[in-house]
């Protein structure tokens, strides 16, 4: 089990975070990556954080769960860190949560359609099922001829 590093301005490795926030190593890397989050390296090369990641990893995390981009929540995160609001920062979550709106509507659509779809599957008629136009045995009709002309049996 990871330490917990109770001293003002001890560092933490990458799994003590990752574990701490409830995300994967991959996750931090992730955020790293996308500007989200920053990280310092120990002379060995391995990434060390303060013990204030753990909640910025979690508010990222909310953000995402919102269904916020990391495109957006970069441009957040100054507002954030800073701890005021800007009308910039309110028009880019209103945006968000139209984006959102309309792909809610898309998705009840594409629903809808399916419902249709499934409604078709489950009760064919002549007009969306070809093969219950004619009845199977109706005799083969060669294309482009008339329907008195039958094609001979094979024999």
């Amino acid at each position: 089990m990871a330490r917990r590093h109770q001293e003002k301005g001890e560092r933490m490795r990458i799994g003590e975070v990752a574990e701490r926030a409830g995300v994967s190593t991959r996750a931090l890397r992730y955020y790293e990556e996308q500007g989200l989050l920053s990280s310092e390296r120990t002379p060995s090369g391995q990434r060390t954080y303060p013990e204030s990641a753990v909640e910025k990893v979690q508010l990222i995390q909310q953000l995402f769960t919102a269904g916020l981009p990391s495109r957006t929540i970069v441009q957040l995160m100054p507002c954030i860190e800073a701890g005021v609001s800007s009308s910039e920062a309110f028009g880019l979550l209103a945006a968000e949560r139209d984006r959102i709106t309309a792909a809610m509507a898309d998705l009840a659509a594409a629903r809808d359609a399916l419902d249709r779809v499934i409604d078709i599957a489950v009760h064919p008629t002549p007009e969306h099922c070809p093969a219950l136009r004619e009845p199977a045995w109706t005799p083969y009709r060669a294309a482009g001829s008339a329907p008195s002309e039958q094609r001979p049996a094979l024999v």
